[in-house]
């Protein structure tokens, strides 16, 4: 009794055992990072595309959450990886099965006998060298970086959806300023008709203008068509059927000037942007996770040990399998130990090692991007707001300029030429403006999505 208690006891210690690495932080060489309290408040809203203010915009976000189908399936990945945590959690518990079998045997010297059973099977294995627990390990590890990867698509969709919206509203900020700029145009070709016929212009001027007026007409065009792909894009992106996208009835809330762009925010990093950045998170749960193969792997070298019994009844006659003397009962156990595999396991465990080498340089490459990608968007948060402030400066000069010029060519101090050109210099600041603007607010949604604005770790 007293070895048998020991036995067991050392049995006890042993499964405390767990073969290969412990996780450990690799260790980077960071920026130093600022604050990440009061400064960067919008970017740890879940709706942070609400600081635009803008209902339209706040309901095709909700739309998108709803229905884009990439945020499905991840969603979905993430269903696979949580039932995989149950599989490896139930390769860690006894095993219990129940049977019966009723039949009858013999040769050709008679009909020989019946035999009938019934019982309860139990199997387990001893987890000595912590096999399981390290695929359980690795499990919980995938399914953190599986969610992980849902709040990256769940983050990249939001920008998509704001980004997608924002360019809509310059193509048809865009395509009013050509329209308005057409009307204008069309004016000038009458008027120099009328002139042409009385003889006060040459027919060069007159065809200037008209080829003036074609060049918007084509630009309007040309601006039609990217509205329209503008539409279907942003209605696959809202998970839209097939009917709904060609039909492209995409709502339009505030214009571009109207849309509020939030105060400037610092210039430094945050401090917690490794936490922040669902990409950087997934990247290294996958990384625990190929740290946790090791120690699985390793365990294939060392004998597994599996208890085994079984519990029920026998008898010769199925009238009498529950009554009488016909229980019956079976404790056993089993070693099982590699001799040769032909360099299997040592393949397996060279596999494992590479694996985590793998995944250590996609977290490293991961959080250099990261930082990349969050540098430019504070630095196009701030640089494109003084290129806004630019082009309205010089829109606000050439529509002055070509009030001024209008003035002297009707006066006849100065030709068709000058007038062509003030009026494509003054469309083209326009439409430059238009693009500036969208850029500002694309630029705080990329800001938002770089320091991983909304998904933060619970």
């Amino acid at each position: 009794m007293r070895k048998i208690a020991l036995t067991l006891f050392s049995l006890a210690c042993l499964s405390g055992c767990l073969l290969g690495p412990n996780y450990k932080q690799p260790e980077l060489d960071l920026p130093q990072g600022g604050q990440s309290g009061d400064k960067y408040g919008i970017f740890t809203t879940a709706q942070w595309w609400n600081v635009f203010e803008d209902p339209v915009l706040d309901g095709l976000e909700e739309q998108a959450l709803a229905y884009n189908q990439d945020l499905q399936a991840a969603i979905a990945r993430v269903d696979e990886a949580r039932a995989d945590v149950g599989v490896a959690k139930a390769d860690q518990m006894p095993s219990l099965s129940a049977g019966a079998q009723s039949g009858r045997e013999g040769n050709n010297a008679g009909s020989g006998e019946s035999q009938s059973t019934a019982g309860l099977s139990a199997s387990f294995e001893l987890d000595l060298w912590g096999k399981y627990r390290r695929l359980s390990e690795a499990a919980r590890a995938q399914l953190l970086a599986t969610e992980a990867a849902r709040d990256t698509v769940r983050l990249t969709l939001t920008a998509d959806v704001a980004n997608g919206y924002f360019t809509l509203r310059m193509l048809d900020a865009q395509q009013k300023i050509l329209e308005r700029t057409l009307q204008a145009r069309e004016e000038n070709v009458r008027i120099y008709e009328s002139r042409y016929k009385a003889g006060y212009c040459t027919e060069v001027d007159l065809r200037r203008m008209q080829a003036n007026k074609d060049s918007v007409q084509a630009q309007l065009q040309q601006l039609n068509l990217q509205r329209e792909q503008q539409e279907t894009a942003l209605a696959v992106l809202l998970g839209q059927s097939p009917r709904e996208i060609i039909a492209r009835n995409i709502p339009r809330g505030k214009t571009l000037t109207e849309l509020k762009l939030i105060p400037d925010v610092p210039a430094d990093l945050p401090s917690d942007l490794l936490q922040r950045r669902p990409d950087i998170r997934q990247a290294e749960e996958q990384l625990i996770a190929a740290n946790a193969n090791i120690g699985a792997a390793r365990a294939a070298y060392f004998p597994s040990i599996s208890l085994t019994g079984t519990a029920g009844f026998a008898s010769d006659a199925l009238t009498s399998l529950f009554t009488g003397g016909a229980g019956v009962w079976n404790i056993a156990g089993n070693a099982l130990a590699p001799i040769f595999e032909g360099g299997k396991i040592k393949a397996q465990n060279k596999k494992a090692e590479a694996q985590y080498r793998e995944q250590l340089a996609s977290y490293t490459k991961t959080v250099q991007t990261a930082f990349k990608e969050a540098y430019d968007a504070l630095a196009a948060n701030r640089i494109n707001r003084d290129i806004f402030d630019s082009y309205n400066s010089q829109t606000a000069a050439m529509k002055r300029s070509y009030d001024l010029t209008k003035k002297q060519e009707n006066a006849g101090l100065i030709g068709v030429t000058d007038l062509l050109s003030v009026e494509e210099n003054l469309l083209s600041a326009e439409m430059n403006l238009a693009t500036s603007r969208a850029s500002e607010l694309t630029a705080v949604v990329n800001l938002c999505k770089a320091l991983g604005g909304g998904w933060q770790v619970k």
